[in-house]
Formats: structure tokens, C-alpha cells, sequence
């Protein structure tokens, strides 16, 4: 049994579902395939480990789509300032929303809560077929568009195939995309833990020797740590008994909120930088992490496929508008054009945040700490730098913008 459909998004996890949401009301019939379950009410009980620094581009995206106010009623924890500092050294910079005038820097939300949000909108979507859980096992491409087979045996057919199922991405292997990239040999840890003292709404980032440690504000008055650091830190720090645990970790972050008084459990994630050499061909686009992964040093992969997803839809909208078909290369190489330059531009420049502030040399620790302290006092320099972390720069999607 085959089944047609206009557009099969590969991946019903944020940037998939994302993509999904954006073309719901357009009339084009879509499936989303997940390979998991889909989430709900009590999966959310349970807080979830991975969690994102969302920009305002992504929260009006995601008030555009009907799916902010879900998010919001489920742990969304707003942050309004934001210190940077180095170890090795006496360079700081603050960054805080007064700066430019705005309420906040961003928010802070568990990865599993702002999928549920948008799966919670394709559940009364018309348009859009939720299928999972099911795995893809192969996809092909001819004069006829995209061929996607499930391991039940059924066959779906789909003008585009879009793939949003992650790093390791079957839709792009299938495709025969290559990537381009490598290990950064390192792993971040990730946990939540009380402090003795208050967050304050306040993102904080140490920059370590072997990796940047962040502590990230949740709405309980809990932190979401991700420490980055060697394979060998990350297995010992993960064996370690709670005790011992919270000291080093309260060493690491220098005490900043006084000692670390309680935790969760732990999990580590191994960090590479990783490209698509191409997003896109007749009948295929991909986005997300299965077209580029980032250093999560701050916090930019999910906001980048926010864009990515709506950056898509806008130009698949526009040309179905014309009467052209969801596989039609014509928009999907303007959607290439749109997003590649700009996600290439923040993985470098995270990249390159990364070399530096790892470096031992000498020259470059001053180099860093002095370019800290000159940022910290240059007051047009900084609010770019702000309203450019934020979201608030640049060629955007109109989901993006303020309604």
C-alpha cells in the first residue's frame, strides 16, 4: 500500500514539528514521521535534562505557530542578564536586556516541552498526519518525487522529503549528501542542581581549559548545568558519587551562587561541528541538525533550525502560491541561499569562541581576557552583540518578526 502526500517531514522533533506547524494551514497534505513516541501531558512530568536558550526570534516564531502559550505554562524560565567570564584570567562581560531596552535576553525551556507545545498544535491540525512511532529504513528520488519506506513495510510517496532526523541524518545518507566537520574530543555533561544562592534570572558561562561550563536559570530557582569538557573529565565527573560531584562542580563555576546544595541525575552528549555540503536537491531539504550541528557554548543549534524550518515554509508557501510543486528545486535553492550563509557565520564564529578561549598560549589568554574587558565597555558594539544573540538581527523570516 503506498500513500501520497505533498511534503513527508523525516523527524517529529523541534525543528521538524516546527516546519510542520508553519505549513498547516497551507493545504498541502503533510506527514510527520517520528521515530519515537509522541510526547504528552505526563511526559512532561519528569523534567527533561536538554534544554534550550531560546532567542526572540524563536519565541515569536513559536507565537506565531500557536505554540508559545503551551511552553510557556510548562517550566519556561526567562533570563534578563547574562555574565561571560574567563578562568585564566580577570576579562568579564555583562550582557543585560536593559541594554537595548528589552524585557528579557530570552527564555530557558526544556527540549521535550517546546516539541509536546507543537505536536499539541499538529494534533488539531487537518491537514498534517502524525505517524509514529515508526522508522524510516530507506527513501529514493525519481521523475515521480521522493519514495519513503517504514520498517512496517508501508510506502509513502511525497512530492519533498524533508529531513529533520537529526545529526545522523538517513533521509541525508539516503540522498547521498556528504558532511563536513569533526569531533571537537569532547563531551558536555548535563544536569540540574540548586544553589544556596539565587539564580536571578541570570545566564552564567566560565570559560575552562577544557571547555566552557554553563548555568543556566530554570523557573524553580534550579540551574540546568552543561558543562563541555575532555572524555576523561566527563567519564569521571559522571562516576563520581553527588557529594563529590557538586564540589567540583561548585569549584569549577568559582562558588558564583555559593555551594551546590543539591542534583539530579547526569547524562553526557559527545560535541561536533558538522555540515551538509548541500541542504537541498529536487524533492529533498533538510534542516536542523541534520543539515549543520553547533559548539552549544551559546546555546544557538535549535534557534538555528527554528529559522531554518521557517525560512522553508516561507519559500515552499510562496511557491505553491505560484503553482509549483513542494519539490520543485526553484524555491528549495532559495531556501539554501537564505539560510546556509547565515548558519555557516554562527558556526564559525562559535567555533572560533571555542579555539580561543581553549587556547593555553599565552598571548591568545590576554588576547581573550583583553577583548572581554573592551567589549564589556563598548557600549554600540555591545548592544550588537546582544541584539544579535537575541535574534533580532539580520535577514529573517517573517515568522520570526514581530507580529
Amino acid at each position: 500500500m503506498s500513500t501520497r502526500y505533498d511534503i513527508i517531514v523525516a523527524g517529529g522533533n523541534m525543528t521538524g514539528a516546527c516546519l510542520a506547524c508553519a505549513l498547516a494551514d497551507s493545504g498541502l497534505r503533510i506527514a510527520v514521521v517520528e521515530a519515537g513516541a509522541w510526547p504528552d501531558e505526563q511526559d512532561l512530568a519528569e523534567r527533561d535534562l536538554r534544554v534550550s536558550a531560546l532567542t526572540q526570534a524563536s519565541q515569536h516564531i513559536l507565537e506565531h505557530l500557536g505554540a508559545w502559550d503551551f511552553i510557556a505554562a510548562h517550566r519556561l524560565s526567562p533570563f534578563t542578564d547574562m555574565h561571560v567570564w574567563d578562568a585564566r584570567g580577570a576579562g568579564e562581560i555583562h550582557f543585560a536586556c536593559t541594554d537595548i531596552g528589552e524585557p528579557v535576553l530570552g527564555h530557558i525551556a526544556e527540549n521535550r516541552v517546546i516539541q509536546a507545545g507543537l505536536i499539541e498544535v499538529l494534533r488539531n491540525a487537518q491537514t498534517v498526519e502524525l505517524i509514529g512511532p515508526a522508522a524510516i529504513t530507506s527513501c529514493e528520488w525519481d521523475g515521480n518525487g521522493a519514495h519513503v519506506r517504514l520498517a512496517d513495510g508501508c510506502e509513502l510517496r511525497a512530492d519533498l522529503v524533508v529531513g529533520a532526523d537529526g545529526a545522523r541524518s538517513l533521509v541525508r545518507a539516503q540522498a547521498g549528501i556528504g558532511v563536513h566537520g569533526w569531533s571537537y574530543d569532547q563531551i558536555a555533561v548535563v544536569v540540574n542542581v540548586a544553589t544556596e544562592e539565587p539564580h536571578r534570572h541570570t545566564a552564567w558561562q566560565r570559560f575552562l581549559p577544557d571547555g566552557p561550563l554553563a548555568f543556566l536559570p530554570l523557573s524553580d530557582g534550579m540551574s540546568a548545568i552543561v558543562w563541555s569538557t575532555s572524555p576523561q573529565h566527563a567519564e569521571a565527573l559522571l562516576a563520581m558519587d553527588d557529594a563529590a560531584f557538586r564540589e567540583a562542580l561548585g569549584e569549577a563555576f568559582a562558588f558564583r551562587l555559593g555551594r551546590i546544595t543539591d542534583n539530579g541525575p547526569r547524562a553526557g552528549f559527545p560535541l561536533r561541528l558538522q555540515h551538509a555540503a548541500h541542504y537541498v536537491r529536487p524533492g529533498l531539504a533538510l534542516i536542523g541538525d541534520a543539515a549543520h550541528t553547533i559548539h552549544p557554548l551559546a546555546g544557538q543549534g535549535v534557534n538555528l533550525g527554528f529559522l531554518d524550518a521557517a525560512a522553508l515554509a516561507e519559500v515552499l508557501l510562496q511557491g505553491h502560491a505560484q503553482g509549483r510543486s513542494a519539490g520543485d528545486i526553484v524555491p528549495l535553492r532559495r531556501y539554501e541561499r537564505w539560510r546556509k550563509a547565515d548558519n555557516l557565520a554562527t558556526m564559525f564564529a562559535m567555533d572560533a569562541f571555542k579555539r580561543v578561549f581553549g587556547s593555553r598560549l599565552p598571548p591568545l589568554r590576554w588576547l581573550r581576557n583583553a577583548g572581554l574587558r573592551l567589549a564589556d565597555h563598548g557600549g554600540p558594539l555591545k548592544r550588537h552583540m546582544v541584539r544579535q544573540a537575541m535574534g533580532l538581527t539580520g535577514d529573517l523570516p517573517a515568522l520570526a518578526r514581530v507580529s
